[in-house]
């Protein structure tokens, strides 16, 4: 059996912060804000596969109200994320993500961001794709106020 899900996730940049995108830290003079590392694509992608195996969303397994998870690391996130479907007998087949930023520019970081994705969903590279774009400076993401990203992934049992 496969499913698809969806993920969706934005956080607004705010000096004084790490920039966390993928697991990996990104020089920049803004990071993003929220009561995690607040990765945006980490979280997209965790959405994504909880809704494909119909475990409702990261908010509902990792509140931002706890103080557990205070400043987590992400990574730690899509871990539990991939552990959580295995309960239901799935595993990840594939995800698919884009990443909206004007600044700063993501494409040279996406072998570091996929290898790491990879690693910690324990899939293979080639089952990881990263895309980036802007929104040609439309928006909160065109005038840098935050960064978006959208995933879909599917999953196997």
């Amino acid at each position: 059996m496969i499913r698809v899900g969806f993920g969706f996730d934005v956080h607004k940049l705010v000096p004084g912060r790490d920039l966390w995108l993928g697991g990996i830290k990104i020089p920049h003079t803004t990071g993003l804000l929220g009561h995690s590392d607040a990765d945006v694509l980490i979280h997209a992608i965790s959405d994504a596969l909880l809704g494909a195996a119909n475990m409702r969303d990261i908010g509902y397994h990792f509140p931002d109200t706890a103080a557990e998870t205070l400043d987590m690391d992400s990574k730690v996130i899509l871990r539990r994320v991939t552990a959580l479907i295995g309960t239901k007998g799935y595993r990840v087949g594939n995800v698919d993500a884009t990443v909206c930023a004007e600044q700063p520019k993501i494409n040279p970081h996406v072998p570091a961001i996929t290898a790491c994705l990879a690693e910690l969903m324990g899939v293979s590279e080639d089952a990881v794709s990263i895309k980036a774009t802007t929104t040609e400076q439309l928006g909160f993401t065109g005038r840098q106020e935050g960064i978006s990203a959208y995933a879909v992934c599917l999953i196997e049992k």
